[in-house]
C-alpha cells in the first residue's frame, strides 16, 4: 500500500506539469463585463462568466493584454467576449470585441 501511494505522488508533479503545459499552449473563450482598465499596467479586470476549458467558475481577474491598444476600446460596464493564453503565471488576452 505504502509503495502504491508513493508511485501515485511520484506521478502527481508530472500530471500537474503535463496540464499546464496544455494550459499553456491553449487559447481560451469567455464573456465578462469590464470592472476597471489599468492602462499603466495595461491590464483589464472582468467579471468573467464561467471558463469550460479550463474548469474555472465565474469569478473577478486581472489579465494583462497582448496589445495595449486593446484598451482603448473598452469601457468600464462594457460586457465583451475575450480570447486569452497563459503566458507562465499569467493570463493574456490576445482578442476581445
Amino acid at each position: 500500500m505504502k509503495r502504491l501511494l508513493f508511485a501515485a505522488l511520484i506521478g502527481l508533479p508530472i500530471a500537474v506539469g503535463a496540464q499546464m503545459k496544455k494550459a499553456d499552449s491553449s487559447v481560451h473563450k469567455g464573456t465578462g463585463v469590464v470592472i476597471s482598465i489599468d492602462r499603466a499596467g495595461d491590464k483589464v479586470t472582468l467579471k468573467h462568466d464561467p471558463i469550460r476549458s479550463l474548469n474555472w467558475p465565474g469569478m473577478t481577474m486581472a489579465f494583462g493584454v497582448k496589445d495595449k491598444a486593446m484598451l482603448d476600446k473598452l469601457a468600464k460596464g462594457k460586457k465583451v467576449e475575450f480570447e486569452f493564453v497563459q503566458q507562465g503565471q499569467q493570463f493574456v488576452i490576445t482578442s476581445i470585441k
